[in-house]
């Protein structure tokens, strides 16, 4: 019988909460969502560890952007892997790439090395590397538990043919974990198509802010983003997904 796994990004308290209810197996734990996530702080994963025991894969991404980093970035990336390791995260989501596209296999290594005893995610810079039969490879050799990915589409209902080799190419030898658009609905079209049994979705919807005076023609960021939206994870979407998982589990 196939493992299904749910596992649902969340850069809040609410959110965690709310995806915990609803049965996801797992959080990714992010900062900032809403720029595709970053590095959360640890406040964050203490305040949730108080409230559920469900288990958590923190992000570990410095910036919004690419996935080529400085040396500076990297001392960042690898004192987040050690500071959550010792908070207690089951894993964490990692990934680097080379200016040429290939994974820096340097600065995974050292990674891996800092993550020993945690699950370890490939993250979607495996959806903009130069090849992604080398890459899966070299997260193989690395021993990288998971690879989230789209299939290297902006959505991962385009990406279904390289969705379904990736999984026929590795062959149980690593987790190819479907994110990107992702709902019950999604999960229902692509599973027959790929044969993925792991999935990531943030099942967001988006509230009103309470503020009552709001202030016109300022922006605290980026000028396409309102102010005074906040994004929170639907326990709803997520049970739905779930309730799609679970069917397929008893077949």
């Amino acid at each position: 019988m196939a493992d299904f796994i749910l596992e649902a990004c969340v850069d809040s308290v609410e959110s965690a909460l709310s995806a915990a209810k609803g049965g996801a197996d797992r959080l990714e734990l992010c900062g900032s969502l809403v720029i595709g996530g970053t590095t959360p702080n640890p406040w964050l994963f203490q305040e949730i560890r108080k409230h559920t025991d469900i288990r958590i894969h923190v992000l570990i991404r410095p910036r919004f952007g690419d996935f080529c980093y400085t040396n500076e970035e990297f001392v960042l990336i690898r004192e987040a892997v050690k500071e959550f390791r010792k908070l207690g995260a089951e894993g964490v989501v990692i990934g680097c790439l080379k200016p040429d596209g290939t994974m820096n296999m340097e600065q995974m290594k050292i990674l891996m090395e800092e993550a020993e005893g945690m699950s370890v995610t490939l993250h979607r810079a495996f959806d903009v590397c130069a090849d992604p039969y080398e890459t899966m490879e070299q997260a193989i050799s690395l021993g990288i538990d998971t690879i989230l990915t789209s299939g290297q589409k902006n959505v991962c209902t385009l990406g279904t043919d390289l969705l379904r080799d990736l999984v026929e190419k590795s062959a149980g030898r690593i987790k190819i974990q479907v994110g990107s658009g992702v709902n019950a609905a999604v999960i229902r079209e692509i599973y027959p198509k790929t044969g993925a049994t792991a999935f990531h979705m943030s099942g967001k919807k988006t509230l009103d802010s309470e503020m009552k005076y709001r202030k016109e023609g300022v922006n605290m960021g980026l000028p396409s983003l309102s102010e005074f939206e906040v994004w929170r994870t639907d326990e709803t979407a997520i049970r739905e997904a779930r309730q799609v998982l679970d069917q397929f589990e008893g077949k």
